[in-house]
């Protein structure tokens, strides 16, 4: 019986261990296709164009218009990729800079008042939510566990646009009172609860992005925020000085 040539039995060995090791990770690339693809470029495209027009409205150059665009766009997706040990999203799909260039070409040729009022808020809210559950969704396929996968949904829709405040020096989204991270995380726990639970993928997704956009939505319209804790703490202390 003639001994297999060692090259091959190598061969072998190494396709062993590749079937072994990666099964994980092509599940999650068929998990996160087609529908995730999509809300992934929306939540791009959207958050690339907030971060396009901070920069035109400082009048800044094209390549600065460029450089807030791909950043507020892939920030939060990057961050997230990297903590979950996922390929960063973007090195990977050549769609998502070429959407950033294009929206950021967009803003060049058009003017600012054009995005201006409640609209550009109203599309913000559709990429947060969008991109959240994206994030969640994601986090779960790669093994992650319920409580940090919301975690991740938030990063995704929120990371971005506070790197680009902070490269602006602009005050954060994140520091003040109104409903916008409250609505990611709606919709990335959502998300995760209706996974855990085993529910349509479609749905579950579906369902978890509409609510969070209603939410930030309700907030936009009726410019509902949070309570600050200084606000809370005067209430309490003033309670307690009244005369019984």
């Amino acid at each position: 019986m003639a001994t297999p040539a060692p090259a091959k039995v190598i061969k072998d060995a190494a396709k062993d261990v590749a079937q072994d090791v990666t099964p994980d990770i092509v599940d999650a690339q068929v998990i996160l296709t087609p529908l995730l693809d999509a809300l992934d470029i929306v939540g791009v495209a959207v958050f690339a164009l907030s971060g396009a027009l901070i920069a035109a409205k400082e009048r800044q150059t094209f390549v600065t218009l460029a450089f807030f665009a791909l950043l507020t766009g892939v920030g939060g997706g990057s961050v997230r990729d990297l903590l979950i040990g996922a390929p960063v999203f973007w090195m990977t799909d050549p769609w998502v800079a070429a959407a950033c260039l294009l929206v950021a070409l967009a803003v060049w040729f058009t003017p600012t008042r054009w995005w201006d009022g409640k609209l550009l808020d109203y599309a913000d809210g559709v990429g947060l939510t969008a991109y959240a559950v994206l994030g969640s969704a994601k986090a779960l396929s790669y093994g992650i566990p319920p409580v940090p996968a919301m975690v991740m949904g938030v990063v995704t829709g929120t990371v971005g646009g506070i790197i680009r405040d902070v490269i602006a020096g602009r005050p954060s989204i994140l520091m003040r009172p109104e409903l916008y991270v409250t609505a990611a995380a709606l919709s990335a726990s959502l998300c995760v609860i209706g996974s855990v639970l085993e529910g349509p993928r479609l749905l579950v997704w579906t369902g978890a992005a509409l609510a969070g956009l209603a939410l930030r939505g309700a907030a936009i319209h009726y410019n509902l925020s949070l309570p600050p804790y200084h606000e809370r703490r005067a209430a309490t202390d003033a309670e307690a000085q009244q005369p019984d």
